[in-house]
């Protein structure tokens, strides 16, 4: 469990295997992660492999049939009993009675081929069309993918840009509605006290810093809200330990189907509001794989979950199927909705008890319409978030104390 916490947060941070995590496709046996977060799910695995195994040692010791009805007894309240608990808070669980009304759009565009070779200016019309087919009179929220907007709009002119030209355009369908939508930015600087970690350099005093952004617009309001993605793709969006690894690997970065350059982020997870007291939380790409990070959002406010992303670069394999699986877990942790545009798919709306309400398949061109529930109660995760691995920690630093005490005194003089 300190392992996988490290995993988390380290520049190498890729959790996509934690054991915790083997659970999204079997949701309903964890409806109990919304006290625990994945966490709970790799104690349960590592309860049950050690009940397991200090079973076959013991018979091996005693070859004593007795220890092995015994040991199947514990075994199966060890794993029937959180399975009960999860279903009883899956078959209880109760629809929030305040609900918006969303178009999720899917362009499936090819991020190897088409993406990056067209204009923001066709990809807009495209959105347009899209949102036109779906978007009626009780329409609150319209929501496009990751980078949906990719041609590279300079951080100081992102008012007067093609992504809120089109923002507005689509909002503008109707009164009171909001678009949601993803775009890439830029900010290109000369100034040496502006240089942070993350920004690339061109030349001798010539950096620019590198946006993976989302942004929300709404027909009435003249404001526009952005957010900065800040969990990054290890090895795409982020060079880990680069004042390191730079001089002796090179510049590696990796070309999937995106710019290839280092991504600077913001600290704090903001939150896109719609409306005084409903807030959509901005989820982009692999930030939806951590469970604590996406608490931050529910803590600021968010009252349902939009995921914005682009899996095309996993091509027609299980990675994009995984990432879908994921987001379940965020809507039991958080029990917030999830409302998910994906590029190419998976598009899709899931409920707060993780179950995927209707969906877009991968390469498939469209739109979903459809609810998603707004609630405002915290659960005991989003409070608490990763007090699992915290308390091992804990543990595993009196056990090594203890261990080394232990040891002293048994030293012969």
């Amino acid at each position: 469990m300190i392992f996988e916490r490290v995993h988390l947060n380290w520049d190498f941070s890729w959790p996509w295997l934690n054991l915790g995590n083997v659970f999204s496709e079997y949701i309903s046996w964890v409806q109990w992660y919304e006290f625990t977060g994945t966490f709970g799910g790799t104690l349960w695995v590592w309860l049950v492999n050690i009940a397991v195994f200090k079973a076959i040692l013991q018979f091996r010791e005693f070859r004593e049939k007795a220890i092995i009805y015994r040991s199947v007894v514990k075994i199966s309240l060890l794993i029937l009993l959180p399975i009960g608990l999860s279903l009883f808070l899956y078959y209880n669980y109760e629809e929030p009675g305040e609900k918006l009304n969303v178009v999720i759009l899917q362009p499936n565009i090819n991020p190897y081929t088409e993406k990056y070779n067209t204009t923001d200016t066709r990809i807009g019309d495209l959105l347009i069309e899209l949102s036109k087919e779906s978007v009626t009179d009780s329409t609150d929220i319209v929501i496009a993918p990751e980078t949906v907007f990719a041609d590279g709009t300079q951080l100081s002119n992102f008012e007067n840009s093609e992504a809120v030209y089109f923002g507005n355009q689509i909002s503008r369908i109707h009164a009171n509605l909001s678009f949601l939508g993803g775009l890439s930015m830029f900010d290109r600087f000369s100034d040496p006290d502006k240089v942070r970690s993350q920004s690339n350099k061109i030349a001798p005093n010539d950096w620019y810093d590198d946006y993976n952004s989302a942004f929300l617009v709404q027909n009435s309001s003249d404001s526009t809200q952005l957010y900065h993605k800040s969990k990054l793709v290890v090895g795409v969006e982020n060079f880990p330990y680069q004042d390191i690894l730079k001089p002796i690997l090179g510049d590696i970065m990796i070309d999937l189907g995106g710019t290839v350059a280092m991504k600077t982020t913001q600290e704090n997870r903001e939150v896109l509001w719609l409306s005084d007291n409903t807030g959509a939380a901005p989820i982009i790409c692999y930030e939806s794989v951590y469970g604590e990070y996406v608490t931050g959002y529910v803590e600021n406010g968010a009252g349902f979950l939009s995921i914005i992303t682009n899996d095309a670069w996993w091509k027609d394999t299980e990675g994009h199927r995984q990432h879908l699986s994921y987001a379940r877990l965020r809507a039991v942790e958080n029990r917030r909705f999830v409302a998910r545009s994906a590029n190419t798919g998976i598009s899709a709306i899931i409920n707060s008890r993780g179950d995927i309400e209707k969906s877009l398949g991968y390469e498939k061109k469209g739109t979903i319409v459809g609810q998603v529930g707004i609630q405002h109660e915290k659960t005991f995760y989003v409070k608490y978030g990763d007090y699992l691995p915290r308390i091992a920690q804990f543990l595993a630093l009196f056990i090594f104390l203890f261990s080394v005490v232990k040891f002293k005194r048994k030293r012969p003089a």
